[in-house]
């Protein structure tokens, strides 16, 4: 079998050498808690404060607006939930809304359809719970949001928006600055002001995460997306803004996230943030790769690529595959030695196909059947070649012997109301 090929960055990407030498003088040498007063202590202080000015450097934004944290996950769900559990909030804006009537104060928060769920569900958590009501924007069928729609959106109550940079399945790329812009001139009017939060686990690679220029309060990031370690992440939260603090027990992170320091994945994600400025011609490589994958997908009679063709990441290419299922693809491709993910969410314990393949307007079989490539810094063209060379042949066979599955799949999906 010809060499493993490594194609779902997006999942997650290796460690750089060079930030995994960064950061293991803090596993052994520089061993100290970051609180402590010694010079343990302050040996590891000296590393977090060094990663905290890497990545306020990156983002464009004070040193004490860096809160690091275990991931995106954590930093969407604390953002987004303190809006809900701030009483004083909901009262400013949601009390004089509701005089009269006996049920609870609620803020507005607007989202899309096509966020990561550790953003939906938070939202949907707060719905659930009486504290919030939100609204959930449509989607072109290239997976972007019209700013207009946001705009028309918006209420008396509205807090937060929260809309995703770049899309984790079908690299969509939002309007993020323009919606920006669009929320700073709003706020002129506006007795209560509306917060902006951006979801960037897929963008800090590829895109400009200046905060000035998007025009965001809240931003989001995990180091493992960007060839950094697993587990730690940060969030930009703009002085002065809403936020609640969500752990309790200690004062690290200017008394907004306690817990002790992880220092050695805060220094790595410094090291990784920091790389990412020399790794920038390294981006054209990338898409030249992914364009030549489309163009040779696209040949596949029945591939059709989902997303826009031009406003999404350079590393992502999403497809699907009429009459073929993507998990067969993917389990098939797996046995050739090409590591890919399906477009799908279904699992072995659920039928639900991709929220976001179905936001697009795709049919429950056209979500089950799709597949993302997503490239990286360690992608060559020979590896392009290779899945060119299987892929035409593993969808073939598979359409031989699943058609009838497919058919009965589908008569399935629609008994359970899919």
């Amino acid at each position: 079998m010809s060499k493993k090929i490594y194609l779902d960055y997006a999942a997650t990407t290796p460690v750089d050498p060079n930030v995994f030498e960064a950061m293991e003088p803090y596993f052994s040498v520089k061993f100290g808690n970051a609180s402590s007063l010694h010079q343990f202590g302050q040996d590891a202080q000296q590393g977090v404060i060094l990663a905290r000015n890497q990545v306020a450097n990156f983002l464009g934004c004070e040193e004490k607006e860096v809160i690091f944290t275990g991931g995106a996950t954590e930093g969407n769900n604390a953002i987004i939930k303190g809006f809900g559990l701030n009483k004083k909030l909901a009262q400013a804006v949601g009390g004089p809304l509701r005089q009269g009537k006996d049920e609870a104060s609620k803020i507005h928060i607007i989202s899309t359809k096509i966020e990561h769920e550790s953003v939906s569900d938070s939202i949907e958590f707060l719905v659930k719970e009486g504290l919030a009501e939100a609204s959930f924007l449509t989607v072109s069928r290239e997976g972007i949001v019209d700013p207009a729609e946001l705009a028309e959106a918006i209420k008396p109550n509205t807090v937060l928006v929260s809309v995703m940079y770049a899309n984790n399945e079908i690299g969509s790329v939002q309007p993020i600055a323009a919606i920006g812009e669009l929320l700073k001139k709003l706020n002129k009017d506006r007795a209560n002001k509306i917060y902006f939060h951006t979801d960037a686990v897929q963008a800090v690679n590829y895109l400009d995460c200046n905060v000035q220029k998007l025009g965001v309060d809240f931003l989001t990031l995990s180091a493992h997306k960007f060839y950094g370690p697993k587990g730690i992440g940060a969030m930009f939260v703009k002085q002065g803004s809403v936020f609640t603090k969500y752990l309790h027990g200690g004062e690290q992170e200017f008394k907004m996230r306690s817990g002790t320091h992880n220092t050695p994945g805060i220094v790595g994600l410094g090291a990784a943030i920091e790389l990412i400025g020399e790794r920038q011609k390294d981006n054209e490589k990338i898409k030249q790769l992914r364009d030549k994958l489309i163009g040779g997908v696209l040949k596949i009679e029945g591939a059709v690529l989902n997303g826009s063709r031009e406003n999404r990441l350079p590393n992502n290419a999403n497809f699907r595959f009429a009459k073929a299922e993507g998990e067969a693809i993917l389990i098939a491709l797996d046995l050739e030695g090409i590591a890919v993910s399906t477009g799908s969410a279904c699992a072995s314990r659920a039928l639900e196909p991709s929220h976001v393949l179905l936001a697009l307007g795709l049919e429950h079989l056209e979500a089950h059947s799709s597949i993302r490539f997503s490239l990286g810094r360690f992608t060559e063209e020979k590896d392009i070649d290779r899945v060119l060379e299987v892929l035409p042949g593993v969808i073939g066979r598979l359409r031989g012997i699943t058609g009838g599955v497919n058919d009965r799949k589908s008569k399935l999906l629609k008994s359970i109301g899919c």
